[in-house]
């Protein structure tokens, strides 16, 4: 049976995957300095494909045996990435200006910081 820790990170795992999705019905890509000025087929296929690799070094490391390492580097990329976002809260081109995305990504980061907290208390 996985510990409290563990599911706490894999539910948060869940959100930012359930984000990425939400990236995609947003046009997230269109935030990102090389992505927007390319044409939108192209630019969504590149955010995309991005993702695969990201997706597998993830995997990779929650397969290994840096379990802590990893929980502390994707604990500090999810607080970065809702920072990220609150930072991009007023651009024009944010399309995650409404209650379910923000939802999503902010609970990441707060559950982020509650379990890194978690993490070097144990």
């Amino acid at each position: 049976m996985p510990s409290f820790l563990q599911v706490l990170f894999l539910f948060n795992l869940s959100l930012f995957l359930l984000h990425e999705m939400d990236a995609i019905r947003r046009s997230e890509w269109r935030l990102f300095i090389v992505l927007k000025d390319m044409e939108e087929s192209k630019a969504y296929r590149v955010f995309t494909l991005i993702h695969l690799p990201l997706y597998t070094i993830i995997l990779c490391f929650l397969f290994s045996n840096y379990q802590t390492v990893t929980f502390w580097v994707l604990d500090s990329f999810f607080i970065l990435h809702a920072i990220l976002h609150l930072f991009f809260e007023k651009h024009p081109r944010n399309e995650f200006n409404n209650t379910f995305s923000r939802t999503i990504i902010y609970s990441m980061g707060l559950l982020a910081s509650i379990h890194f907290l978690l993490l070097f208390q144990n």
